[in-house]
């Protein structure tokens, strides 16, 4: 075991490198902000940073899952860590109003759209350069092999299993832990985490409502599916209120809902996606079987068919390790200072690093803050200024001190179960 005196060396060594960095890595980071890519079409963001991390002397291998990116870094003896990021941005413009702010298109559904990291991805890559940086050049102070990986589309839900489908713990070596992090509104300098439960299982729902068309001045000549839709996007919410347990976290809503072309046509179908979200299993499938049933009642009560119902599993919560976390938390709170690293509940977002953990993998996944420490303040007020949330189109982390705390944790959290 290290011992205090061990842990504050290691913690001062960590900040001298990322103090000597950071210029490059603010650069870095710039340009994945103005380039995002959306999932599995990740090709720039994974080669630039294939490229960094053989720059740094890790053996990597590319199109790991489609657009997965693997470095394995071999330093003696010793455990197997895992630290992953993350590739994609999302498919939304963004209107944050910084310098580097992002003008990429692509295409998505044969339709174009705007791409953003409006969830804090680029941070998450630029803190996992940064990392494996400060690990390399303080490699005398541990052992074992560092398993970087960086997966595509976790904004799906399809990126992390197909890294594993793709042989992921089978032609590289499996962890015996792993870390991951993420931005979150928080004050920047600060860590927030806790044992259990830390996101939410996520599923998605899309639902074909089936009519029969005709001219929207004779109603009764026709069997209007957007009449259909509509009673489902509101009855479907007394399973939340009405059905599951109160005391318990569960959250169905309806995203989108696409059907017709003008006002004075009644569309033969309605398409309507959305989500599903719950910490336990048993919330899950209640909400599931709920959601169908919804559906299948909306329908039979304008005796219409029955609609077409897709409700698929897109990642489950994500489980930290006790142990882990015990051992973790306290080398956090003498790197960044007791009150800087926190207990937070669980988030209600979803996350498909699950897939990783649940291969039996001790992980332990955190939360770095993004903005200051007063602005965070006044939005708590009662009538404050909110702040941005992830996935805004105005989430605009202040990158210096947000990269920085991110490295310095993540750094530290490693070299702790690593150590010589």
């Amino acid at each position: 075991m290290m011992t205090s005196s061990a842990h504050a060396d290691n913690a001062a060594a960590v900040s001298d490198q990322i103090k000597g960095m950071y210029p490059q890595l603010s650069t870095f980071y710039q340009d994945l902000h103005a380039h995002p890519e959306i999932a599995f079409q990740e090709v720039r963001t994974a080669a630039k940073l294939a490229a960094e991390m053989r720059a740094i002397g890790f053996e990597v291998t590319e199109k790991v899952g489609k657009t997965g990116v693997v470095a394995v870094y071999k330093n003696g003896a010793g455990p197997t860590v895992l630290v992953r990021t993350e590739l994609d941005g999302l498919p939304m413009e963004e209107k944050s109003g910084v310098a580097y702010a992002s003008k990429a298109h692509a295409l998505l559904d044969g339709k174009d759209t705007m791409v953003a990291h409006s969830c804090g991805h680029d941070i998450h890559m630029t803190s996992w350069v940064g990392t494996a940086r400060t690990l390399v050049a303080l490699k005398a102070q541990w052992k074992g092999t560092l398993l970087f990986i960086a997966q595509p589309a976790e904004e799906i839900g399809g990126g992390a299993r197909a890294m594993l489908d793709d042989g992921l713990f089978r032609r590289f070596p499996k962890p015996d832990y792993a870390f991951a992090l993420h931005s979150w509104p928080a004050p920047y300098g600060t860590i927030g985490y806790n044992s259990g439960i830390v996101s939410s299982n996520a599923d998605a729902i899309e639902i074909t409502f089936k009519g029969r068309g005709g001219h929207g001045s004779a109603p009764d000549k026709a069997l209007d599916p957007i009449a259909i839709a509509a009673r489902f996007v509101v009855d479907v919410q007394t399973l939340i209120s009405r059905e599951k347990d109160p005391r318990e976290f569960g959250v169905v809503t309806i995203g989108a809902i696409n059907g017709g072309t003008v006002g004075n046509i009644i569309p033969d179908t309605v398409r309507v996606r959305g989500t599903i979200r719950s910490f336990s299993p048993e919330v899950r499938a209640k909400l599931i079987e709920g959601v169908s049933r919804v559906a299948n009642a909306s329908a039979a009560m304008a005796a219409a068919p029955a609609p077409d119902i897709a409700i698929t599993l897109l990642g489950r919560a994500v489980d930290n390790d006790d142990a882990l976390v015990q051992r973790t938390a306290p080398v956090l709170k003498q790197a960044l200072g007791d009150k800087n690293v926190y207990l937070m509940p669980a988030m209600t977002a979803s996350e498909d690093y699950s897939e990783f953990v649940n291969e039996g993998v001790p992980s332990m996944y955190f939360f770095t803050g993004v903005y200051e420490a007063k602005a965070v303040e006044e939005a708590a007020r009662p009538g404050g200024k909110p702040l941005a949330f992830n996935h805004s189109p105005y989430y605009a982390p202040v990158p210096e001190p947000t990269i920085k705390t991110a490295i310095e944790a993540m750094s530290v959290a490693v070299m702790n179960v690593m150590a010589r």
